[in-house]
């Protein structure tokens, strides 16, 4: 799920000490572990390969990545990946749901092969695994009553119209609210998606914002409100936003990463492509700049 809807991930103090105690352990283990680990792994390229099932890893999120009643794997990150897994030789697929904040972790832990649950690309997490270039562009979306009363355009308009400005705790949005230059008296930071929609709905707030994906969404189930077309992103420098994602690979799969890369080399923005993720509201508005690579969005 696009950081939008994110707040940033922090490091743990505590956990750093306890990691740093169990040095001595894990160097003395290693030197036992390494040989026989480093004999053992098999690339996903042997997996697909040799017709092994490919674990797929996501979290339950609308429309990115989600399970079916049957624990079929839906979304169009999912869609996306399902493509290009039979472009190079598999339809073996497992789907493995997970928390989001589980899913570096599980990935790591060998729990499934790849990420799919629509991860933004950041320096801080291409630390921890190997993202592909990215699959799609998240640049947020603002929500307003049905009609655009106020005729709020962009972030910007928020400013400048001195308009209440509703969005979540810890929201990307809000670090951009401010960046933008809108009033701290003005922004209204609420518990979630529930709090941002009744407020929007009740008045107690002009406009409210958050990824894409979730203001579409919202505004389509809720025929009070809308979302501002046209809309206007903000042109600023805010981490992780817009938001490009991507899928995600162990530190060690470089080989299918260049693989996948290769195959999304031509088929973003492709009919086929198009056609596989449309149902799930992905448009040429969400296709990421041309040529953007995850090496670039990983220096920030």
């Amino acid at each position: 799920m696009h950081d939008w809807n994110h707040g940033a991930s922090k490091s743990n103090p505590s956990k750093r000490a306890t990691l740093k105690g169990m040095v001595a352990f894990g160097l003395a283990a290693m030197a036992v572990s390494f040989t026989v680990g480093a004999s053992a792994a098999e690339s996903l390229l042997d997996k697909i390969k040799n017709g092994e099932t490919i674990r797929i890893g996501f979290s339950n999120e609308i429309p990115w990545a989600y399970p079916g009643k049957n624990n079929e794997p839906l979304g169009y990150v999912n869609a996306m990946t399902l493509d290009i897994l039979k472009k190079l030789g598999t339809t073996k697929v497992e789907p493995v749901v997970a928390e989001w904040g589980s899913l570096i972790p599980g990935l790591q832990a060998g729990r499934f092969d790849i990420i799919t649950g629509g991860m933004s690309i950041l320096p801080d997490r291409c630390r921890n695994v190997l993202f592909t270039n990215p699959i799609d562009k998240d640049p947020g979306a603002l929500l307003v009553q049905k009609g655009n009363p106020k005729e709020v355009h962009s972030f910007e308009d928020v400013r400048d119209k001195g308009l209440i400005f509703v969005t979540g705790a810890g929201w990307a949005s809000v670090a951009v609210a401010q960046k933008v230059g809108i009033a701290e008296d003005k922004i209204v930071q609420v518990a979630g998606l529930a709090e941002v929609l009744q407020a929007v709905k009740t008045g107690r707030a002009d406009v409210g914002s958050g990824g894409y994906y979730t203001m579409q969404l919202a505004a389509e189930k809720d025929d009070s409100l809308e979302v501002p077309d046209p809309y206007t992103p903000p042109q600023i420098v805010v981490p992780g936003i817009p938001g490009y994602a991507a899928l995600a690979f162990p530190l060690d799969q470089q080989a299918a990463v260049d693989a996948f890369n290769a195959v999304l080399k031509d088929y973003i923005g492709s009919d086929e492509m198009m056609e596989s993720v449309g149902k799930y509201g992905y448009t040429k508005t969400t296709l990421p700049d041309s040529g953007l690579t995850a090496a670039e969005l990983c220096k920030g």
